[in-house]
Formats: C-alpha cells, structure tokens, sequence
C-alpha cells in the first residue's frame, strides 16, 4: 500500500472525489495518527458550509425530512453533505446504515456526500467525530452540512454545540411527547417543524409550541430570534420551501447580530476543548499502565491522602518540571 498523502488527499477531496471524501473521514473516525496532519491541511479551507442539525424524538420522520431538504436544496443547485448519525451496531460497533438506505435516491448523485457514523456510545445524540467531520466536509466545498442525530431525549443536545441552526422535529400522535421533550431538545430549537402534520392532531403539536414559545419569550430581555414553525409532510415533499425560507431566514437574523460568529467560536471551543480532554484521557490512561493512578487510589483508600489531594497529584505528574 503506498504512503497516505494528505495533502493530496485534501485536493482530491476539494475537487469533488467522495473516495476522497470518505477516506478522510474514515481517518477521523479511526482516530488516525495523522490526524493533526489532516485538521492542518483542512483549515485553510473551512468556514463556508452552513451546518444544519435535524433532531427530535424517534418516529417523527428525521431521515424523511433530511431527504426532503437534501432535494430542495439540490434543486437551488447546492452541494449537500449528509452526516446521518445511527446507533452502534451492538457486533461490529459501526453505524447500522439505517438512514443512507432511506436516502438511496440521493446515492448517484455528484452533488451529495452521505455518510453514516456511528454513536459508538457516544451520548447526546451525535458520535465523537461528528464535528470534525464537518470540518472535512466544509472543506471539500458543500454549501450545506445536514447532521441528522439519532432520536433524542430531553438530555441529549449536542448537536446545537455543531449547528448553524437546529432544526426540532415533532409530529402528531406522539403522545406526551412535547411536555417529555421541552425541558431539553426544545429549548435548543431555531426552527421548529411538525412533520406529518396532515395526520389527526397536527393542529394541537402547533397550538402547543405556540404556547411554549410564547411562555419563553416572556422570559427574554431584549430582541431574540421568534422560531417559526413550519408544516410538513416530508413523505411528500410538501413543506420544502417553506423550511429552506426558515433556514435562510434564521442564517440572515444569525449574521445580521453577530450570532453567528459567536455561534461558530463556541463550535470551535468545544472542538479544541474535546480534542484536549481526549488527550488528558490518553495520558491519564498511560500513568495507571504505569501504576501512578493505583498508587494514588490506594493512598486515598487507606486515608493517607483525601481524593482532592490525590487528584492534585495526579495532575502535577502531567506537568512535569512546573
């Protein structure tokens, strides 16, 4: 096998080549050696894709509904990644494909890049190398990222660390499903979409979220972004339009107040933040090969030191000659 060239592994990748595509991603995911070598030759060329996260409760037609905004936004003649974020399969530990199976029709077409990741165990919906993922594909020139996370609960929001803009999905006959919901994935809607919404009970998820909207504001000071909510029926398309003017309204409302550079320096915080503590975990690992971290805990065990102490040893011996 010859030598990986990364630098033109990134050219490749730029003019279009999904292997390319795939292969850097892979090493994302893989947690390559080359990694730092990758993120250097990618930089230069981030910064233009929007980042779109599609989230909410399983059954609401998440991959339904990234396939209908994928065709929209093709037909406006963009360049559309997909990162469909699937549930680990509990024997080779990698992405079940349930969603590129559902978006076979965008398969062909040169326009479009999607990808399966798995969770890997992962909580808040996404998989450890989603955002750097985004960042491989931002750089091989989408205009679009779409990030679609497995069904979430109340707790599992971390695709609003990633996204431009959040997308919250909610559909009729899910029971109790928004009052469950609103004390986490809700709260983190840009925009909120009730899919199906040609079923019984479409009108009352609208009433709902008028209501909580309403409630939220009064606890606003100042001018803040009004999520609209738009209905679809993803299944046929219908509502199309109306989303992407609700993303591009949101993106306009994001640049006009600064949000969205703010937005993007809080992504990439978490992102060096993430890398960082990766790092610590690994040098952590390697001092209990070493027996340091054993010998501190049985310290603590035996009441020589209190857990505090230990802790601060543990971190000195990181820090060697300070």
């Amino acid at each position: 096998m010859p030598p990986l060239n990364v630098s033109e592994l990134v050219d490749r990748a730029r003019e279009g080549q999904p292997r390319a595509v795939a292969k850097l991603i892979s090493l994302v995911e893989d947690a390559s050696p080359r990694l730092r070598e990758v993120a250097a030759a990618l930089t230069p060329h981030t910064g233009n894709a929007r980042v779109i996260g599609l989230t909410g409760p399983p059954g609401v037609g998440k991959s339904t509904s990234t396939s209908m905004l994928l065709s929209a936004l093709r037909k406006e003649g963009k360049r559309v990644g997909v990162l469909a974020i699937d549930p680990s399969s509990p024997f080779s530990g990698g992405a079940l494909l349930g969603d590129r199976i559902r978006m076979t029709e965008h398969a062909t077409d040169p326009g479009v890049y999607i990808r399966s990741m798995a969770t890997r165990g992962h909580l808040g919906g996404l998989s450890w190398a989603t955002p750097q993922a985004v960042r491989v594909l931002d750089a091989a020139g989408f205009d679009y990222v779409l990030i679609e996370t497995v069904g979430v609960g109340q707790s599992e929001v971390d695709v609003v660390k990633l996204a431009d803009t959040t997308v919250v999905l909610l559909a009729p006959g899910m029971g109790d499903g928004i009052q469950a919901a609103k004390a986490g994935v809700l709260e983190i809607a840009d925009v909120f979409v009730v899919n199906k919404s040609d079923r019984d009970g479409a009108e009352v998820v609208v009433r709902d979220l008028k209501q909580l909207i309403s409630f939220a504001r009064r606890e606003i000071r100042g001018e803040s972004w009004r999520q609209p909510i738009v209905r679809t029926v993803a299944s046929r398309e219908e509502g199309a339009g109306e989303l992407v003017a609700a993303l591009n309204e949101h993106h306009d409302w994001l640049a006009a107040h600064g949000e969205l550079a703010r937005r993007r320096e809080h992504r990439a915080a978490s992102e060096v933040e993430a890398i960082a503590l990766r790092r610590l975990r690994a040098e952590l690992e390697d001092l209990h090969g070493g027996g340091h971290l054993s010998g501190l805990a049985r310290q603590v065990v035996e009441r020589q030191l209190d857990p505090y102490a230990a802790a601060d040893a543990l971190l000195d011996s990181l820090r060697p000659g300070q």
